[in-house]
């Protein structure tokens, strides 16, 4: 990310989780569907990247504690 303020940091988690939840339902509607294996091995895959993602740039906004 360019800008490390917590606002656009929260920004981005809200746009992450939003496209979270649209590949969930991709993929339910494939499981419903089995047509397309590799499409639904792409989507998991993605929604795992997506998932990371939102817990780094959680973390980025807990503040550092001293030790």
């Amino acid at each position: 990310m360019d800008t490390l303020e917590p606002s656009a940091i929260a920004a981005r988690i809200a746009e992450l989780r939003r496209e979270h939840r649209a590949l969930d339902e991709r993929i339910d509607q494939l499981a419903a569907n089995p047509v397309d294996e590799l499409e639904a091995k792409r989507l998991k895959r993605r929604k795992l990247q997506i998932k990371d993602c939102i817990a780094r740039l959680e973390s980025m906004l807990i503040p550092d504690q001293p030790a």
